[in-house]
């Protein structure tokens, strides 16, 4: 059966289009002149990340990678205006780190409601009547919708646990979170039973989870490490992802010996992996316990150096004193960093403003704002083309082109937009 548990995934995101400005005249019985009347176009609406506790996995990404919002609606006579196009809120589980293609980090959603912006929505276009002025009594120009913004994105799956298990394969991982906690990992007496990360939640002390003396927390079985592991080698790095976030490491050596390695070997070899990956992890608090207790050749024999406690999840031994200090050392780390507070994190793009670029001879001005300002339905018209005029040189167009070299003469291209240049002297 194939895994269910999916960690990395791409999307591609679609904010809705604006709805295009109308252009209208008023039209009734004994109203010879009647003014302008065209609505506003609606909002597209936008793509938004939101981090929930109720997904464990990107596997919804797989199989269906587009999300769209909604399209906002033209507007009408009478200064009717479109509806705004819905906003899309697309679930993710808490812990997911969204990537630009190009590697960068654009969003960490670390706490259930946080929210990120990942496709804004295309603004609608004003109608003729947002145009009338004493200079212009019947503008028959509105503005056209903007379009939506779109983009692939990569999705990163880091687990959200407060103490992480490490070892070897078949080093008892799977058969201890099943013991301490509700969940139920496959288990069998192999390496490599374990090709995904479980979690199980662990209580000590206190009658409920009400009880003030209780102390709760989550444990991460990590698929077990191999050497080389923090080079990429088998799922190395895969694997590794999912320890980085943890607040306590518990670091197990099979006592059973089952792959000829000594106990203290093992752990050194982990400790080596993880230092090699990420050198802060080895700053992290950490329990080093021998593991499989019960299978060991010689009980009578001294405790493995390095090993702080012996552990059997078959027989119970030891699980009492290792729930304890797992529970003090979350809590301690707890208090040191406290947990974020729950509140919705909406990230926004920052405004652009006008650039211009040379390809060629052609000047090119770049940026939302100009892109929005040539924008009219009919560019043509020549009030529609003085209007179009006036907003450039409003937001900078014209001291943008001046800087970069612009003179008389050389073409500039704004969107659809191709003109010539012609310097206010």
């Amino acid at each position: 059966m194939a895994s269910q548990f999916v960690d990395e995934s791409q999307v591609n995101v679609k904010a809705g289009n604006g709805g295009a400005g109308a252009v209208s005249f008023r039209r009734e019985a004994h109203v010879s002149k009647g003014g302008p009347d065209g609505g506003d176009g609606g909002q597209g609406g936008s793509v938004y990340f939101e981090a929930t506790t109720n997904l464990a996995s990107l596997l919804s990404f797989v199989d269906h990678p587009h999300r769209r919002a909604g399209d906002g609606g033209h507007g009408g006579g009478k200064k009717r205006h479109g509806r705004n196009g819905e906003d899309l809120v697309v679930p993710v589980p808490v812990g997911t780190v969204v990537h630009h293609q190009n590697g960068d980090v654009l969003a960490d959603l670390t706490s259930p409601g946080d929210r990120y912006l990942a496709a804004a929505g295309g603004r609608g276009g004003r109608g003729n009547a947002r145009f009338m002025s004493n200079r212009l009594r019947a503008p028959a120009f509105a503005e056209q919708a903007e379009l939506g913004e779109e983009s692939w994105l990569n999705l990163e799956l880091e687990l959200m646990a407060d103490v992480a298990l490490v070892g070897f394969p078949n080093a008892g991982k799977s058969t201890l979170v099943s013991t301490i906690s509700a969940a139920k990992p496959k288990i069998a007496d192999y390496p490599f039973t374990t090709l995904e990360p479980h979690l199980g939640v662990v209580r000590v002390g206190g009658k409920s989870r009400q009880d003030p003396d209780a102390v709760e927390f989550v444990v991460a079985d990590i698929p077990g490490l191999i050497e080389g592991a923090s080079e990429g080698r088998g799922l190395g790095h895969k694997f590794l992802r999912h320890v980085e976030r943890a607040r306590v490491l518990l670091i197990l050596g099979d006592l059973g010996e089952d792959e000829g390695r000594d106990p203290s070997e093992q752990v050194r070899i982990l400790l080596d992996e993880l230092g090699r990956y990420r050198p802060e992890l080895l700053d992290r608090p950490r329990i080093i316990v021998g593991s499989r207790a019960d299978r060991r050749f010689a009980e009578t024999e001294p405790r493995p150096s390095g090993i702080d406690l012996e552990i059997s999840a078959v027989t119970g031994a030891g699980l009492p004193q290792l729930l304890g200090r797992l529970a003090g050392l979350v809590e301690q780390a707890r208090a040191e960093a406290p947990e974020p507070r729950h509140t919705a994190v909406i990230h926004r793009p920052e405004p652009e403003g006008v650039r211009v670029t040379r390809q060629g001879s052609v000047f090119v001005v770049e940026g939302r704002e100009a892109a929005r300002a040539v924008a009219v339905s009919d560019l043509t018209n020549l009030d529609a083309l003085e209007h179009v005029h006036r907003r450039l040189k409003r937001i900078g167009v014209d001291r943008a082109l001046s800087r970069a070299g612009a003179r008389d003469g050389d073409a500039v291209r704004i969107g659809e937009l191709s003109f010539t240049y012609e310097s206010e002297r």
